[in-house]
């Protein structure tokens, strides 16, 4: 299995300030305990969660993300940010239940959660290839040939520490671009599984239970003893993480926090309210583990690079993302969870503002669009817009958007919204300082 739970590791590049088992203490307990006991390494540690409180208004901070990842760069017109007139060529706009706020057409069961969901309608970056795009959005990064960055999940789990037996950062219907650790590790990938129909892969013994256990007791006695024999100076399990990882695999595999993967466990009626596709089925199991612990699911949705027949193609994914969206939202509100779940919705980049003669849409990463809402997310806000005619020139950004936002402050909100120091810096492997996040909180989003 790629995936074991750090609760109890302390990862090389972390310092104490990032370890979970600190995050039932409070700045005040913590000046208390430095003042009394003579620990002055406390005192940076409590002013370090002072300046998070400072950072996070509202209250409580969010303890879960979901992301919806819509692979192949959604076109902004047809979703979040219509302008339909004759220029663009955009579909048309429908009221929302956020006052002001209109969405395409194709999306009338989100209109109606729309007043949970804040846009972010004048995102820009400056990578305009799938990949280079992907791994910005999702690491907040662009790419660079001497580290790779950790994905938001990834940050997510190594700042606030758990302890449970699912998985804590978790990719459904992963493409070959799933959030990864980076620079943490790859104890903090992303634990990857396919339509949540079929059984969760790697947790079910294909023999039966005496031959399963005499495996694990020769596993213990023989194979490890040769391998601690044999290994290679310098080299422990610290290193290697084979015993953690093989304990934690046995560790899932006997849950019964398992369940939450099983959709069959979730009332029929519930199922249809998200549609019958895999997508959809992954958007109600992302709840269900969100509700058991976990702190990032990813959700996939490709088949959006409509270079051709654009509208078409919208509509065959708006079938498909409108229920399970709106779905989800409604669920998670339903059950109490919405609170302290933020959900990010959009993909790599955005289209051209114009058609082109096959009716499509190319690349744009020069105004577009994301979609936040829950956790800590003030609801039914639109911030920036971009230029209703196509006639900007995309070495003048200022003709193209109002108020631009980078993926790095998409990022440096979601942080804060959890009540992660988005600009705390961590030493990598090789020795270099590199923060979180390099962005800055819109705080215009912020409840």
């Amino acid at each position: 299995m790629s995936w074991h739970p750090s609760a109890g590791i302390v990862n090389p590049t972390s310092d104490v300030s990032g370890c979970g088992g600190i995050s039932h203490w409070n700045r005040r307990t913590l000046l208390r305990a430095a003042g009394l006991s003579g620990f002055a390494w406390l005192t940076p540690l409590a002013h370090s969660l002072a300046r998070a409180e400072e950072r996070l208004p509202g209250g409580a901070p969010a303890k879960s993300v979901i992301v919806l990842w819509l692979q192949g760069g959604p076109s902004q017109l047809e979703t979040f940010d219509p302008h339909p007139n004759a220029e663009t060529g955009g579909m048309a706009a429908i009221e929302t239940r956020a006052p002001g706020v209109k969405i395409c057409e194709l999306y009338p069961r989100l209109a109606e959660q729309m007043d949970v969901v804040s846009l972010v309608r004048s995102v820009v970056s400056k990578e305009g290839d799938h990949e280079r795009a992907t791994y910005n959005v999702k690491t907040g990064y662009r790419p660079d040939p001497t580290l790779i960055h950790p994905s938001i999940g990834a940050v997510i789990c190594h700042q606030l520490r758990d302890d449970i037996d699912l998985p804590r950062h978790v990719s459904i219907l992963p493409n070959v671009w799933a959030a990864r650790g980076g620079y943490l590790g790859d104890q903090f990938d992303a634990f990857k599984i396919s339509d949540p129909i079929g059984p969760v892969p790697f947790v079910t013994s294909r023999v039966p239970d005496s031959r399963y256990h005499k495996r694990l007791a020769n596993l213990t006695d023989v194979v490890e003893t040769e391998f601690a024999r044999g290994r290679i100076k310098g080299l422990d399990e610290r290193r290697t993480l084979h015993q953690t990882m093989t304990a934690n695999a046995r560790r899932l595999m006997d849950s019964e926090q398992l369940k939450a993967f099983d959709v069959r466990e979730a009332p029929e009626s519930l199922r249809k309210t998200f549609g019958d596709t895999p997508f959809g089925r992954g958007c109600l199991v992302a709840a269900r583990l969100v509700k058991a612990g976990v702190r990032c699911v990813e959700v996939s949705l490709a088949g959006w690079d409509t270079h051709a027949n654009n509208h078409d193609g919208h509509r065959t994914q708006a079938e498909i993302l409108d229920p399970a969206f709106a779905a989800l939202l409604r669920h998670l509100r339903d059950d109490g969870l919405l609170d302290q779940t933020l959900v990010l919705c959009g993909g790599e980049f955005g289209r051209t503002p114009t058609l082109n003669p096959l009716g499509g849409r190319d690349h744009w990463p020069h105004g577009f669009t994301l979609a936040l809402a829950g956790g800590g997310i003030a609801g039914g806000r639109v911030v920036g817009e971009t230029n209703p005619k196509p006639d900007g020139d995309e070495k003048e950004p200022a003709r193209l958007v109002n108020d631009p936002r980078s993926i790095a402050d998409i990022h440096a909100t979601i942080l804060r919204a959890l009540g992660i120091e988005f600009d705390r810096e961590l030493i990598t492997p090789i020795g270099r300082p590199m923060k979180l996040s390099d962005g800055h909180p819109i705080d215009e989003l912020l409840a």
